[in-house]
């Protein structure tokens, strides 16, 4: 009952957060236009997912710090109550990837959705909402244990860097290191180390856009075979979600505010 009366006080917050309204409109502004300068709707869900995967871990990451460390006194009055730690950071968790989450669901989906709703807009839709909870639970963890707002911000942008941008050029490195030697199966492993890459792998392995997948989403779509695969993605991204969430609730529970 407490955590369900937290929730709803942080979500009030939230529909008064002018971030997450243009958040919303530059969302939506970006995937209408995606859509209607695109004739080939297969090609505009590939040119959404790209902006996907670039915007929404990094706005979940740079937000939901934010919010934490802009909620710290807040958090503090909380703690005070006779409310558990685990009460107040589950409402403090759900509050920040709900509202991420619809941020992106009508900002990036209503656009797509209207144009038409298949299997692949359902998954785009599905894979955008996990990478927001991802990111969420990763960025709580590191900031709540950075307690410095510019070294934890710091962090975290060089934590999106590296999953969006630098994750796959260390993939081409060690590729051309090792090119000599059978990589299949290393390869599988370094992309279920990226939930960037596997989200990219969830959706481009139902459009006919092969090339696009690179060595990485070719290889786990010839050993797995796309509905194994699409599986096995889920389950590894459920893994992303629960580990630094499971981490970040300790975090929480042993710190000395």
């Amino acid at each position: 009952m407490k955590e369900i009366k937290i929730l709803k006080y942080i979500m009030n917050d939230f529909k008064r957060n002018k971030w997450i309204i243009i958040y919303t409109i530059f969302l939506f502004l970006i995937s209408s236009g995606l859509i209607y300068s695109s004739k080939d709707f297969n090609k505009s869900i590939a040119s959404i997912l790209n902006v996907t995967l670039i915007i929404i871990p990094l706005v979940s990451t740079l937000f939901t710090a934010l919010h934490y460390y802009n909620s710290i006194e807040f958090l503090q009055m909380l703690l005070t109550q006779p409310i558990k730690r685990a009460t107040i950071f589950r409402a403090e968790f759900y509050g920040i990837a709900f509202s991420l989450s619809s941020a992106y669901l009508i900002g990036i989906m209503l656009p797509v959705f209207i144009q038409g709703v298949n299997i692949t807009s359902i998954l785009l839709a599905i894979t955008g909402v996990i990478l927001t909870i991802i990111f969420t639970s990763i960025s709580l963890f590191i900031a709540i244990s950075i307690d410095e707002k510019i070294k934890g911000m710091g962090i975290l942008f060089f934590s999106w860097l590296f999953f969006s941008v630098l994750f796959d050029g260390l993939i081409i490195l060690i590729y051309f290191l090792f090119n000599n030697y059978p990589l299949e199966k290393v390869t599988i492993i370094l992309t279920m180390l990226n939930p960037v890459d596997i989200g990219r792998i969830i959706i481009l392995m139902k459009l006919d856009l092969s090339a696009m997948l690179g060595y990485n989403g070719a290889v786990f779509m010839k050993f797995f075979g796309s509905t194994f695969g699409i599986v096995l993605c889920f389950a590894v991204c459920t893994t992303w979600i629960l580990i630094p969430s499971y981490l970040a609730l300790r975090k929480f529970n042993r710190k000395n505010f």
